[in-house]
């Protein structure tokens, strides 16, 4: 997979990611839950000051700088390998765009807006499906076929 596909599929996610948290930041209440797939899957509003669901909040400039650690360790390293396997290229596509969406919540109002809650679970936003995939995805390539990207002592 080639870097103009990577950061394309960054960009889209980030581009959904910010049309979804526009409309939820329009169209539902702080707190208030309204049903998606019954009640099994709802939307819910919340305002993440801390990390991923919810944990340690009040950190919100230690997980600023862990995002923008992250994004640019990612563009560094697309930018410095031509081409990547396509489930390690898709990883990390998702990986980056995942986190700048959040990032730039965290940048333009000091928190992240969740508001897709998995009832009894926790509450996230597509960017958190992002990152969450995108990991899923490298760990896959990396135990399964990358012998290269792998870390042997």
């Amino acid at each position: 997979m080639k870097r103009p596909s990577i950061f394309l599929i960054s960009a889209l996610s980030i581009g959904v990611d910010r049309i979804l948290k526009w409309w939820a930041g329009g169209h539902l209440e702080l707190y208030a839950s309204r049903p998606l797939i019954g009640q099994t899957i709802r939307l819910t509003r919340v305002h993440n000051i801390g990390g991923a669901l919810g944990i340690f909040p009040g950190s919100g400039a230690l997980f600023l700088a862990v995002s923008s650690a992250v994004s640019a360790w990612i563009v560094f390293f697309l930018l410095s390998h031509r081409k990547q396997n396509a489930l390690m290229g898709t990883g990390l596509a998702l990986l980056l765009g995942g986190a700048l969406g959040n990032l730039i919540d965290r940048i333009s109002y000091g928190y992240v807006l969740d508001f897709l809650e998995f009832r009894g679970l926790f509450v996230n936003n597509f960017a958190d499906v992002c990152v969450s995939v995108g990991a899923v995805l490298i760990f896959i390539h990396v135990l399964f076929g990358g012998e290269k990207d792998r870390i042997t002592g």
